[in-house]
């Protein structure tokens, strides 16, 4: 980028994950960055909530890759599990475990201790220049790193205090979690229990109140609610990542897991990436096309499949897991299997363009293929049972109590 090289300046939109790894990258190298964030703090978009880093897309550890690339993992507090419940649609819980890391947890946020705040710290130890409430045209940026516009998926979760030793639990449930998973996450007294909604709803909180009562049915959780978060997911494969000077990276990218939602590990890469290329190390669209693509094209097809199966599907899913885990002795393997792509997923590939994804003009003048919000099932009505019930109605106090909301279900 010939305006790069001649005035050393580079501005970057968006204080995430990924623009502050560009960032951070860039100030390095002796760039003069300038991140631009519309929002007051990076991690301002989430509220304290857990999410995971997955460990299975790669045979590298991650937190090994960020050592490469130069970042300090002691910046942010995280967790580490090699073993999960695996929830079967039917309640049977079974256990994929390896002798290594399947996935860390990290908190999101603006609290000190969350993976937003270590990244912006290191981001400014480099010397990058990050400008909060502001705003900036992507055009006039050489980095694009924003967040989601529209939404292909919403998750809702409650945060709430335990006595409950610190476990991850994964649900697939096509009933409490239309179409995907719902989870329970407990770090040091603090839990989670999330559920996302890849079909759209009438509602959306009661799928949150149910999942809510299924999880205190079957964990001795003495649950003390403190507020519900939520986000949403925009999934989407542009045609190009290299768009008239600028670098696309993260979600404004497309860069992420179409099956779970994973994404802080594609964000992550693909603004080390973008920032690399920018020095000279290498051309960004051909790298981000051999590393990070072909992950997403596997995962938009695994997302393709799951559509189409109910509870059944998920139940021949989890058994299968569980075999191939009693064959070879380890549970990743599954995973990582479920990512790599080969002969039968590339011939799936054009059904699934056609089959599950939209073609659109973005306003910068890109093409994406995106997934757009899927329209509910006859099998998504039902009525709450009693104790859903009963824990709305103990939100509401919690509400009036000082509880805070951070996502409201029109936002869905």
């Amino acid at each position: 980028m010939i305006r790069n090289i001649v005035t050393e300046e580079v501005h970057v939109l968006g204080a995430g994950l990924s623009g502050l790894a560009a960032a951070t990258i860039l100030a390095r190298s002796g760039k003069n960055v300038h991140v631009h964030e519309i929002r007051e703090d990076s991690g301002a978009r989430f509220d304290g909530d857990f999410q995971g880093i997955e460990n299975w897309t790669s045979e590298v550890d991650f937190f090994d890759e960020l050592a490469e690339w130069g970042f300090d993992t002691n910046e942010f507090k995280s967790d580490a599990f090699g073993i999960i419940d695996l929830i079967h649609p039917d309640d049977v819980v079974t256990h994929p475990e390896t002798d290594g890391v399947a996935f860390r947890v990290v908190e999101r946020g603006t609290s000190s201790h969350t993976i937003d705040q270590g990244f912006k710290r290191m981001a400014l130890e480099a010397g990058a220049n990050i400008h909060y409430g502001s705003r900036r045209a992507p055009e006039d940026c050489d980095i694009v790193a924003a967040g989601p516009r529209e939404s292909s998926a919403v998750a809702y979760g409650e945060i709430f205090e335990t006595t409950h030793r610190n476990i991850v639990a994964f649900q697939l449930n096509d009933k409490l979690a239309p179409g995907a998973y719902s989870y329970l996450i407990i770090i040091d007294g603090i839990g989670l229990i999330c559920t996302c909604l890849w079909r759209k709803q009438r509602n959306s909180g009661r799928y949150l109140d149910e999942t809510i009562a299924w999880y205190e049915e079957n964990y001795d959780l003495q649950r003390k609610p403190l507020k519900r978060v939520g986000g949403k997911g925009d999934f989407g494969l542009p045609t190009k990542y290299e768009h008239e000077g600028r670098y696309y990276v993260g979600e404004a990218g497309g860069l992420q897991d179409f099956m779970w939602g994973f994404g802080m590990r594609y964000a992550i890469t693909s603004g080390v990436l973008s920032a690399k290329a920018i020095l000279g190390d290498f051309d960004y669209e051909k790298e981000v096309r051999n590393r990070l693509v072909p992950l997403v094209r596997a995962s938009a097809i695994n997302r393709f499949l799951m559509n189409r199966v109910g509870d059944r599907g998920f139940k021949m899913v989890a058994n299968m897991w569980m075999r191939d885990q009693k064959r070879n002795g380890d549970g990743l393997n599954f995973m990582r299997w479920l990512y790599k792509p080969g002969l039968i997923r590339r011939a799936l590939w054009p059904m699934v363009k056609i089959g599950m994804l939209r073609r659109k003009v973005l306003p910068d003048g890109r093409i994406v293929h995106r997934m757009p919000f899927r329209k509910s099932l006859n099998r998504d009505i039902w009525e709450p049972s009693e104790r859903a019930r009963k824990i709305r109605e103990e939100w509401k106090g919690v509400r009036k109590g000082g509880g805070t909301l951070s996502f409201q279900e029109s936002e869905s």
